[in-house]
């Protein structure tokens, strides 16, 4: 199957969107899928405003219809709704061509921390974005539960999945730090809520993996904790498996595909209730959800990482793959769909 991805985060962006599809590509080229990717990196680009550190594609519509029509794919999925993905949809809706998308970021919440758009108005928009899809994918049951309840239809629940073959339980001396020592592993910006952990009274160490546009002014606050920047693959999961608990103060993403990899690496994950964490974290058992973030951090450190590496497992790329296939609308017939759907039925 000829399957065409458009996405507006791509590298050298770090983050879940990217490590997614990353992982989802190669396991859909390992099953004989061609995969086309459409992204930044083929287009003239100019920082994003506010996040300059993402760069988004200039006029891209015209380069997105000759990528498109050379390809000749099967099946098109727009990752997301910027330039890129409105100019595929754009392409699409001409051509009466059936597409899906998927609903990775919870924009109207990271805009109005910085910006005052009522969430009304930017839900609308994305709204009438997604509503011109035959599916639109979602990270969790959760979240796709807020969409439904935010008027979108054909909202379809598409899970994440772990590496353990690079994020699993290691020594925790590779980062030397008082004990117990409390991790954090994502983008050093306010629609994180990376203050809230930060903020916390604990004992022992915390160590922030990433950066982002906070991170400077953060380093100056808090100078007692260890800001090591952005880390990738194996040095990524050993800063992480360095840890005792891992602490998730986001409000607003939809899943968090570091909570797996750092219970696949043995940590707890202690978090708030809501959107993501919910959906992973058995309470007690893989980490603890609450609204108090120190109670939820304390605790975690008496949960067992056995159980947290065995919930980890049940996560995989492939199967993560798999759904994606069993998803996609074929541009023409249904055989090709009905074959991905009895694939994923039989890895379930």
């Amino acid at each position: 199957m000829k399957i065409a991805i458009a996405t507006d985060a791509w590298h050298p962006q770090i983050n879940g969107v990217v490590r997614t599809y990353e992982n989802v590509v190669e396991n859909l080229q390992r099953n004989g899928h061609q995969v086309s990717l459409i992204t930044p990196l083929d287009f003239f680009t100019v920082p994003c405003p506010t996040y300059p550190s993402i760069h988004l594609a200039l006029f891209p519509r015209s380069g997105v219809k000759n990528h498109l029509e050379s390809f000749g794919p099967d099946a098109i999925h727009i990752s997301t709704e910027g330039p890129i993905g409105h100019a595929a949809r754009a392409w699409c809706l001409k051509k009466d061509i059936p597409f899906t998308t998927s609903f990775h970021t919870q924009f109207p919440e990271y805009i109005r921390m910085r910006a005052p758009l009522p969430l009304n108005v930017s839900y609308a928009w994305l709204r009438r974005f997604h509503g011109a899809a035959r599916k639109t994918l979602v990270p969790t049951a959760s979240q796709q539960k807020r969409l439904q309840a935010r008027g979108f239809d054909n909202v379809v629940v598409w899970t994440r999945g772990v590496n353990t073959s690079i994020f699993y339980p290691r020594s925790r001396t590779s980062v030397e730090h008082k004990r117990p020592m409390f991790v954090y592993a994502g983008r050093v910006a306010v629609e994180k809520n990376i203050e809230a952990f930060l903020d916390l009274d604990l004992p022992g160490s915390k160590l922030v993996i990433g950066d982002g546009p906070d991170l400077k002014k953060l380093i100056r606050k808090y100078p007692s904790v260890d800001f090591v920047g952005f880390k990738t693959g194996i040095d990524l999961a050993e800063h992480i498996a360095s840890g005792n608990v891992f602490v998730f103060p986001s409000l607003t993403d939809t899943f968090g595909i570091v909570m797996l990899e750092a219970m696949a690496c043995g940590l707890p994950v202690a978090a708030f209730p809501v959107t993501g964490p919910i959906d992973v974290i058995e309470n007690g058992i893989n980490g603890v959800v609450d609204q108090d973030l120190q109670k939820a951090a304390l605790s975690a450190l008496q949960l067992s990482s056995e159980d947290c590496v065995r919930i980890a497992r049940q996560y995989s790329w492939q199967r993560c793959a798999d759904a994606f296939v069993s998803y996609l609308e074929p541009i023409n017939g249904h055989t090709t769909k009905q074959a991905a759907r009895e694939i994923y039925a039989q890895n379930c």
